[in-house]
């Protein structure tokens, strides 16, 4: 089996410096685990990682598509194999890094998405009566056959709400049980899944000043641009945390200091949602700050832990 490695946690816990110094140390590249860094344009909001931050270490998935193109876990799982692939071939190896799980579970378990990718003529009725009576009725679709997946899938996301109907009409069976089961797989790698964590109290206080540099640093000024480019809120890029909010209050919905704090709040909510999730998943190696004088030490076990499990 090849090697693997990832690199997880909460939003601001600080996983762009450590996959940075880790890449170096293991010879490695990174490819990006984040389903908003992808998007070109968005870089104040998405705390996307700068040319000078990457040290030379190549990044793959940053900066690659247009906000208004369809990225999914179906085009993650795709274009992080190739990533993967390329990184074998020159004799690297390859970390995942970033905080979206069911991305990172795509690759890890190598998920098959396929007996969910027939067109038939249901997902051409779906996409008519999207059209004609919206998104959200759509999706309110979806919470009456399946639930669990209408709380994975955003109401904007048509094409993916269309295919979970489609898979139970199809199939008889909720597509987030298919996933589930799916997400059982052995992995077809030999990898290190590392979490790093911190206390709660200190996640939420980098939080919120990560909100307040972004504001700093011109986060209205990126939305406005984009609102004049004609990205629109009905694309999933804009749904994000950070352009949601914004875009709100650039139109006039809400005072910036209410957008502000309801990006912070949903900031941290996403946040704990996030821990909750890598405490459901396998054979993670946590790796709480508060346990580490610095961050060399956690670098330093985290290379004698890649040594002993024979990934390095």
């Amino acid at each position: 089996m090849q090697p693997l490695v990832i690199l997880t946690g909460p939003t601001a816990v600080g996983k762009t410096k450590l996959s940075i110094d880790l890449a170096k140390k293991i010879n490695g590249e990174i490819i990006s685990a984040d389903s908003m860094q992808v998007y070109r344009h968005m870089d104040i909001g998405t705390a996307k990682i700068t040319p000078e931050e990457m040290e030379g270490v190549t990044h793959y998935l940053v900066d690659e598509f247009e906000p208004d193109e369809e990225f999914s876990v179906v085009k993650f799982q795709e274009c992080a194999k190739k990533a993967i692939r390329e990184s074998y071939s020159k004799g690297k190896l390859p970390i995942i890094v970033g905080g979206t799980g069911f991305y990172i579970q795509a690759v890890l378990k190598d998920i098959d998405f396929t007996e969910n990718d027939s067109d038939s003529p249901y997902r051409q009725e779906l996409e008519e009566f999207a059209k004609t009576e919206g998104a959200i009725k759509l999706h309110d679709i979806l919470k009456q056959c399946d639930p669990a997946a209408a709380e994975a899938i955003h109401p904007n996301n048509i094409k993916r709400t269309i295919r979970a109907i489609e898979y139970f009409k199809l199939t008889g069976e909720p597509i987030s049980k298919h996933n589930e089961e799916q997400s059982g797989n052995e992995s077809p790698y030999q990898y290190a899944y590392f979490v790093l964590n911190n206390d709660r109290e200190i996640l939420y206080d980098n939080i919120n000043l990560r909100v307040d540099k972004m504001l700093d640093s011109g986060l209205v000024k990126e939305v406005e641009w984009l609102k004049g480019q004609g990205y629109d809120r009905s694309l999933v890029s804009m749904q994000g945390l950070g352009y949601k909010e914004i875009y709100a209050y650039l139109e006039g919905e809400c005072s910036l200091e209410e957008a502000v704090y309801l990006l912070k709040r949903d900031t941290r909510h996403f946040a704990k949602r996030q821990i909750t999730w890598f405490k459901r998943e396998q054979d993670v190696i946590w790796l709480s700050k508060k346990d580490y004088s610095s961050e060399d030490d956690i670098l330093t076990e985290m290379v004698q832990i890649l040594k002993e499990k024979e990934i390095l």
